[in-house]
């Protein structure tokens, strides 16, 4: 199963059938009055723990929640930050490995919240926007703030979660006997990371795609190498790492933001690697680059099983990208050509 997020819905998807369950469009469900206009979706987070359960970020409406795979949603309100900041704008959400009951979600401005009762509250973490360099962070179309892009809890080392504030930092977060502690910038991380993966075969790995670059750490973020050999694309949006072999990784990237985001500019490709060579575009069977914005990736269960949603539709390879097929879905953003937000297979 699927949840495939765009930016006014959500969609489970079974990847084996033509069928789609329209689970989740924003301003609709729960009875809530909201402005669909001028809200969005903006991520998805779920487990395999827990596959009927899945979290829906949104910017203005906060959190909701599903404990049905779609069936129903509630609204989750985000405790209060200790300095007042507002918690509605929800940029990231995140399921620990360690304890499906465990949920991140990131803000902006950039905060961070943890609930430990499976989402039916979160409380603020304190500390993220006391670190030095934050006053240095900006997002450049809205310069005068900044935002929790992606969490990503350390499967092999319960309480780390590596946190990518776009655009400025990567702040490594320890959550131990409830308190929080966070440290900015470990050497070589990437300053404007979007998306990040581990893999529970490789201890301490961590995979990250960023607008400056791709990166990867084998010292559970603590410190990061810039392997780009082959890499010509290097505004780097999402990546995936083969559910049996850590050493195969996809990224999406483009030249810069403008190639990325905008079908009308887009021009986007995926690249491979494996093991120590250099990267290789994966693109046979995947939608022309002109005019495709940048896919979202996703692992699936078995070896060599990827999964890429792209304004173009979604598509599937069970050969770590030597060949890609389009799925007969249709996919809720199809019409109108919207932006893929998230993927998760569960």
């Amino acid at each position: 199963m699927l949840y495939l997020a765009t930016d006014r819905r959500v969609a489970v998807v079974d990847p084996t059938g033509p069928v789609v369950e329209e689970a989740f469009v924003l301003g609709v469900d729960a009875g809530e009055d909201i402005e669909s206009d001028v809200v969005r979706v903006e991520s998805v987070a779920a487990s395999p723990a827990r596959p009927g359960r899945a979290f829906v970020g949104t910017a203005g409406a906060g959190v909701y929640r599903t404990t049905d795979g779609g069936g129903s949603w509630s609204r989750v309100a985000l405790g209060p930050a200790a300095d007042g900041a507002d918690a509605s704008h929800v940029t990231a959400v995140a399921v620990a490995p360690w304890d499906a009951d465990v949920v991140f979600a990131g803000t902006e401005p950039s905060r961070v919240y943890r609930s430990t009762d499976g989402g039916e509250s979160f409380q603020h973490l304190p500390g993220l926007v006391e670190l030095p360099s934050s006053d240095e962070w900006a997002f450049p179309p809205r310069p005068h703030t900044h935002h929790v892009r992606w969490l990503e809890p350390d499967p092999h080392r319960e309480g780390r979660v590596l946190v990518a504030v776009e655009a400025g930092a990567l702040v490594v977060l320890d959550v131990a006997d409830g308190t929080a502690s966070f440290r900015e910038r470990p050497p070589g991380a990437r300053r404007d990371t979007h998306a990040m993966a581990t893999h529970p075969a490789a201890v301490g790995r961590v995979y990250a795609a960023a607008g400056d670059g791709y990166a990867e750490s084998a010292r559970h973020g603590d410190a990061w190498d810039h392997p780009q050999d082959g890499l010509e694309h290097r505004y780097c949006w999402s990546v995936a790492v083969d559910p049996a072999n850590p050493d195969v990784r996809l990224v999406s990237a483009a030249t810069g933001a403008r190639s990325a985001h905008s079908p009308a500019t887009a021009d986007t490709h995926v690249y491979r690697k494996r093991g120590d060579e250099p990267w290789e575009r994966a693109m046979d069977g995947l939608p022309e680059p002109t005019g495709t914005t940048r896919p979202v990736l996703a692992a699936g269960d078995d070896a060599g099983a990827f999964y890429a949603v792209s304004n173009r539709g979604l598509y599937r390879t069970t050969d770590a990208g030597d060949a890609w097929t389009r799925l007969d879905v249709d996919l809720p953003f199809e019409e109108g050509g919207g932006t893929a937000r998230g993927l998760v297979a569960v």
